[in-house]
């Protein structure tokens, strides 16, 4: 009855009406803290696949909490990294136009 394309086009148009809108009274720094935050993710993701087929040099001991610990250590890298790599200047120049 109806088309794919029918089902892509009303979800489009449904998801228009729920983006959310960039208030006018919000504080420089509060942009920027949300969009070092958004960063962060982004280079969490890129580590995360990047070192996903990493060997250890000591391959015969592994922990139980390894997994765990490398991903809580690259998670603050991100943390740490936020806000060098050019993501959150982009995205805080683009919202600050919009506002």
């Amino acid at each position: 009855m109806y088309g794919s394309n029918t089902v892509a086009l009303n979800a489009s148009l449904m998801a228009k009406d729920n983006v959310p809108n960039i208030d006018k009274n919000s504080d420089d720094a509060k942009i920027r803290e949300q969009t070092d935050a958004f960063e962060s993710i982004i280079l969490k993701m890129l580590m995360d696949n990047a070192m996903k087929d990493q060997e250890d040099i000591f391959s015969s001991q592994k922990d139980p909490g390894d997994k765990i610990y490398k991903s809580m250590y690259r998670e603050e890298l991100a943390k740490a990294s936020a806000g060098g790599f050019g993501f959150s200047q982009m995205l805080f120049d683009y919202l600050s136009e919009k506002r």
